[in-house]
């Protein structure tokens, strides 16, 4: 059988062909959106198998669970009952930190801290330095992550002198990490941290791991970080056979940490790399994808591509103006609820964006007034929860008797007349003779007499100790469920009896409680489904999957219902209609990137994701005024709309002309020039005087969240001045410098 008619490539264009065949050697797609990537790496994957390379030799990592998962159900239709290893680079690292934990001084039934139990522990920390105006323990909290995606140990981390936030991190970095190895816990950074570190340090556990996982498929390759990077690296030396899909116009995460040279510098870290392009866009019309091509030239770090479609042309691209964010939203709930009236299109066929998801409020009310369903996606919203967040706390202590920040969090939670000073006690105790919690805890409970703490109390201690070990008992029984071990856990503690009121708000807690039981019943019906495979504990897979949840992976699929969320969470997502809200400066792009070309470059990179995004039409919109953070001011257009083919698109200058915007009807860009002259705003070409000359930074490398929230990191560098900054520096040069030191 000839390879053009083989059943892997058949349905394949060229490019893909070429990619999927392709097995030796290191190997760059250069994937446009919507040009069959995913099917691309199924097929490779299945057809390495179909040639004789054994599963166990091959890993593929993603950056969603979402992702991993579509991989897998392609998988088992091209190649049944051959499991891979496919997951998140959190998920891979976590099942390797568990294979050599005691190498990092931990046990393998450690936890993983989510950001909010992190910062629980850094304040203890805390609690006893006094902190000056400024230094707040996020910011600390922010610094210690930052040294972890460089790769820089407490024992490495030396403060430039000049940066008080530094000189904070570097005295509590160490105690924090001591603190977590105590607890036998690791925050979302450690997983990567602590492989790449030890992969670097010993060299036959990386050979040994090289050897077994012989191809390494990274998916979003524009995405990884530093320690991501020398981790991909580090297991692909004896066998360089790492293929790596990405776009560098889809690097949008660099916010935290994502190096977007690590794409662009492929072909300097490998010899002999086949670079191959996936131009060909099977999602969007002509139209939507002429406006992203266009806008995406604008950036200068990436790679030329040239994105094409055979698709329609479609329907040109809206830009609508309206006259606050109320009535911006109204129009689009409106709009909305009519055509799905009149039966032109389901809810599910529709996606409102936005940058910030403070921007959701208004379109949340509109939406829900038009009687329009929809679906919030933050995926992390539902474990934030102070109810489920509670009885995970039990989970992680039942599975990890070291945990403290668990212990402390549900000791006196249903209240047992255990108050903060006796949990205080406990825990000084604990640091005295360097102990766990709950060893400290039994002790505790030894001693005679302890002042200020009576028989009552060291009672109720004492059967919170003794209830934990029993049901620690039980986790380790073959035969357990996750959902039989909550409900014996609920039927111990009564701690649901505390919401059995008529308090709406309390029967709201009753019902997510109830809905926590469906996802252990759920959890427990999947691993049945998939068979034993690898053996890993229940207890260890489950918490492991609700600490790495995303933002996307609460996105239902197949629910009917309008989908709201942020650029970044519509990463990977395809929809018929998508709206884009708020296009004005200072919200897309955000304030903080107007001075940097590399965050004017990445805030770009955003809004081709979001236009990407859409298959059929593309609604653009904006405010002459708007309501942001408290304050009401007059809005200024998105310089990117400078940036898109205004003489192709369609200009509503209000929601009453909607009805009156035929398809023909010509973008007036001298309009929009006069309106922004009339804000003595720049000209879109007078942007450049920007980012003429070098760029001059000082010993603070400031970093932003997802929401463009500041927050600024010791980066131990002196003032100079560059036309790149630190965080263009390619991963391999930053571990040739480390290595050298």
């Amino acid at each position: 059988m000839s390879n053009d008619s083989h059943f892997l490539l058949s349905d394949l264009n060229e490019p893909q062909r070429q990619a999927v065949v392709c097995v030796e050697g290191p190997l760059l797609v250069l994937a446009g959106p919507g040009s069959g990537k995913t099917r691309v790496i199924t097929h490779r994957i299945a057809w390495m198998l179909e040639h004789g390379i054994k599963p166990y030799n091959i890993v593929a990592l993603t950056f969603t669970n979402k992702a991993a998962d579509e991989m897998k159900k392609r998988l088992e239709i091209l190649a049944p009952d051959k499991p891979i290893r496919i997951g998140t680079f959190h998920k891979f690292c976590a099942y390797l930190l568990r294979l050599y934990s005691p190498m990092v001084g931990l046990e393998s039934n450690f936890t993983i801290y989510d950001a909010d139990e992190s910062q629980k522990l850094l304040n203890l920390i805390l609690e006893k330095i006094s902190l000056p105006t400024g230094i707040t323990p996020e910011r600390i909290a922010s610094g210690i992550s930052w040294a972890k995606n460089e790769l820089i140990s407490p024992d490495e981390y030396i403060s430039n002198t000049k940066s008080l936030l530094g000189s904070f991190v570097e005295k509590v970095y160490p105690e924090y990490q001591k603190r977590l190895k105590q607890g036998n816990a690791v925050d979302f950074d450690d997983l990567l941290f602590h492989v790449a570190i030890l992969l670097r340090e010993n060299p036959e556990i990386r050979q040994q791991l090289d050897r077994r996982f012989r191809y390494i498929l990274v998916d979003e390759y524009q995405d990884t970080n530093l320690t991501q990077y020398a981790i991909a690296r580090s297991l692909s030396i004896d066998y360089p056979n790492l293929a790596v899909t990405g776009d560098p116009d889809q690097s949008i995460y660099g916010w935290r940490g994502a190096n977007i040279q690590n794409i662009l510098n492929f072909e300097k870290d490998f010899e002999n790399v086949k670079t191959i392009r996936l131009e060909q866009n099977y999602r969007s019309t002509k139209r939507i994808l002429a406006a992203a091509d266009k806008l995406i030239a604008h950036n200068e770090y990436r790679k030329e591509k040239h994105l094409f479609t055979d698709n329609d042309l479609g329907r040109p691209v809206r830009l609508l103006c309206c006259f606050d964010q109320r009535e911006e939203a109204e129009t689009i709930a409106e709009e909305i609820a009519t055509e799905i009236k009149e039966g032109k299109r389901r809810p599910k066929d529709y996606a409102i964006f936005f940058r910030i998801n403070a921007l959701s409020r208004n379109l949340e009310h509109a939406l829900h007034r038009s009687n329009v369903p929809f679906q919030l996606v933050r995926g992390l919203e539902f474990f934030n929860r102070k109810e489920i967040k509670d009885v995970l706390a039990y989970l992680q202590l039942i599975y990890n008797s070291r945990d403290t920040v668990s212990f402390m969090r549900i000791v006196n939670e249903p209240r047992r007349g255990i108050g903060k000073t006796t949990i205080g006690k406990i825990v000084d105790l604990s640091q005295l003779y360097g102990i766990s919690t709950m060893d400290a805890a039994r002790e505790f409970i030894k001693a005679e007499k302890i002042a200020g703490v009576s028989q009552k109390v060291k009672k109720a201690l004492a059967e919170f100790v003794k209830m934990i070990d029993r049901l620690s008992e039980e986790a380790g029984r073959d035969e357990y469920t996750i959902e039989s071990l909550v409900a014996e856990l609920l039927n111990e503690t009564k701690y649901d009896e505390q919401y059995a009121t008529e308090n709406e708000e309390d029967q709201q807690r009753l019902a997510n409680i109830e809905e926590f039981l469906t996802e252990a019943r759920e959890f427990d019906k999947r691993s049945l489904e998939e068979g034993t495979g690898e053996q890993q504990n229940a207890l260890e897979k489950f918490l492991e999957q609700t600490a790495l949840v995303s933002d996307v992976d609460s996105w239902e699929t197949e629910s009917d219902r309008v989908s709201l969320m942020t650029l970044h969470a519509a990463k990977g997502l395809e929809f018929p209609v998508v709206y884009l809200i708020a296009l004005e400066q200072n919200i897309l792009p955000h304030e903080r990137s107007l001075r940097e070309q590399t965050q004017l470059e990445e805030e770009r990179r955003l809004l081709f994701v979001g236009i990407t995004r859409a298959k059929e039409e593309l609604r653009l919109s904006r405010t002459r005024q708007r309501t942001f953070r408290g304050r009401t001011e007059t809005t200024i257009y998105s310089p990117f709309l400078f940036e898109l083919p205004r003489e192709e698109m369609i200009l509503c200058d209000s929601p009453e002309q909607l009805a009156d915007c035929p398809d023909d009807q010509p973008f007036d860009g001298s309009k929009v020039q006069r309106l922004v002259a009339e804000k003595k705003n720049l000209q879109a070409d007078e942007f450049s005087e920007y980012f003429d000359g070098d760029v001059e930074y000082d010993d603070i490398h400031v970093e932003y969240d997802e929401d463009g929230n500041a927050v600024s990191t010791d980066s131990r560098s002196k003032k100079k001045k560059t036309n790149f900054l630190y965080s263009l520096t390619t991963a391999a040069e930053l571990l040739k410098q480390k290595n050298e030191k």
